[in-house]
């Protein structure tokens, strides 16, 4: 997906002189007059961003900021001021800004800012469809497949799965060998990673 990266700055002259820079650099790039308008019309399947002014009126940068985790909208922010503060860069960090800066802003440092909040925003989204395929492939267990797992990454041997199960080793291993398929674990290290990003709790022999 082709990044975007979102303006917000109720400065016409500011937010165009951005939004030109932005596109010499080749990247697609959308400007918004107000927050509001940016937080209602907001939609991007791919890494983005958002470069926003501090002081607006209705909504400034830390009502933004607010309103898009309210929405679970994790974008990357990097805010702008024209006076800024320690005090208030601080907060800015904690609100979870890549940067602030003061303007006028140069060039570079901004187009640094956004060449970082979108690899950011790459890494996080390529995590998140990872997960996501990781719930999906877990889900597509059985339960008897479930508990083979739970007592695989708990460190049993095929043997004492099959005790734990009531079934045989043969049968053990069948359900442990499906499991690594669907799982799509090359070794049961590979599993046992995919269950703590799960948050799936071993079971361990009594």
């Amino acid at each position: 997906m082709t990044p975007a990266v979102y303006v917000v700055d109720d400065d016409d002259s500011v937010r165009a002189s951005v939004l030109d820079l932005l596109h010499a650099e080749g990247y697609t790039a959308h400007g918004f007059a107000a927050g509001a308008d940016f937080v209602s019309q907001v939609r991007s399947d791919g890494p983005c961003c958002l470069v926003c002014d501090m002081h607006m009126p209705e909504l400034d940068g830390f009502a933004v900021a607010a309103e898009l985790a309210r929405l679970g909208a994790d974008i990357p922010l990097i805010f702008m001021t024209g006076f800024g503060t320690i005090p208030m860069s601080v907060q800015a960090m904690k609100a979870g800004a890549v940067e602030f800066l003061v303007k006028p802003v140069a060039p570079e440092a901004l187009l640094q800012a956004v060449r970082e909040a979108l690899a950011r925003d790459a890494a996080q989204l390529a995590a998140r469809r990872e997960l996501m395929e990781l719930r999906q492939r877990h889900d597509s267990l059985t339960p008897r497949e479930r508990e083979t797992m739970r007592l695989a990454i708990g460190g049993l041997l095929n043997k004492q799965i099959a005790d734990e199960l009531g079934v045989s080793e043969i049968m053990a291993k069948t359900h442990k060998r499906k499991v690594m398929e669907k799982m799509a674990a090359r070794s049961l290290p590979d599993l046992v990673r995919h269950a703590e990003r799960l948050q799936i709790e071993k079971t361990r022999s009594r």
